[in-house]
């Protein structure tokens, strides 16, 4: 039978240090004594409905389910160097939520945190709402679905990503990021996609200010795109837009077909065949 910790304060130095395979129930890490780092080390954890107030609570932690739990704004870097990790239903606030974590699983959660999933590997986020600056720099295998992002400098340097049915509002999205795919989203922002490599849109509605500029295989399938200035300059680029395209500048070469152009800007050489239906 799992040992259980159930209804505890906790707030002492490494309180749960090294537990495996326990039951903790509906405790409180918060207290006078202001200690971190209490289920550090630790593996095949069920942890429910428990509320974090103290950093650093879950360092290398493994095999574990996490359900139904509040990190506050003060539980800051909360899960770091953990493995094969189910986060549902919990709330992830403080700053720096996960990092260098594989494996993870977050459904039906809401985190609000800068520097959210930095340099993470093989990460599922479904039915979540998400906020914060950088989030999920760096991360290789992330599939995204169903969820919200508000925030700024999403997605940089991620690689390898699925991400659909997807309400996006973040600037400088997908910045020097490489095989990716965004199916059925509304993406909002300025600058989007700039310097990346493989990056699809499908059946997608893009927002905002010069949009997908030096971009190397871009590919754009029956997609929007409203209030796009400036768009595709020096990208190598296939689009087919429905709708009109506000202004094309300098692509490099592709091809670009849209229902209406405002303005189509060529002060370079270009081989992008560009052609209003």
């Amino acid at each position: 039978m799992s040992k259980e910790y159930k209804g505890l304060i906790l707030d002492e130095e490494r309180a749960l240090y090294g537990v495996m395979g326990a039951i903790v129930c509906d405790c409180l890490f918060a207290g006078e004594a202001d200690g971190e780092s209490a289920l550090k080390e630790t593996s095949g954890l069920k942890i429910e409905n428990c509320e974090f107030g103290l950093r650093y609570p879950m360092w290398h932690m493994s095999d574990s389910t996490v359900s139904d739990c509040k990190l506050t704004e003060a539980c800051r870097a909360a899960l770091w160097y953990c493995d094969n990790l189910h986060i549902k239903s919990s709330r992830l606030g403080g700053i720096k939520a996960l990092r260098e974590c594989s494996r993870v699983s977050v459904s039906d959660s809401e985190a609000f945190s800068t520097e959210l999933d930095w340099f993470c590997k093989d990460i599922s986020i479904t039915g979540c709402a998400f906020a914060g600056e950088y989030p999920f720099l760096m991360t290789v295998g992330l599939k995204m679905n169903n969820s919200t992002l508000n925030g700024k400098y999403s997605f940089q340097y991620v690689e390898n990503a699925e991400i659909t049915n997807c309400d996006l509002n973040t600037k400088d999205a997908f910045w020097h990021a490489k095989n990716v795919t965004v199916t059925d989203c509304t993406v909002r922002g300025e600058y989007l996609g700039w310097y990346s490599e493989n990056l699809t849109f499908i059946r997608c509605k893009i927002i905002g200010t010069q949009p997908l500029c030096y971009c190397k295989n871009l590919t754009l399938i029956d997609c929007e795109m409203i209030d796009c200035d400036l768009s595709f300059e020096r990208s190598y680029v296939k689009a087919s837009v429905t709708g009109a395209i506000e202004s094309v500048k300098n692509p490099i070469s592709g091809e670009i077909i849209a229902d209406k152009i405002g303005e189509i800007i060529l002060d370079i050489p270009s081989e992008c065949e560009i052609r209003i239906r």
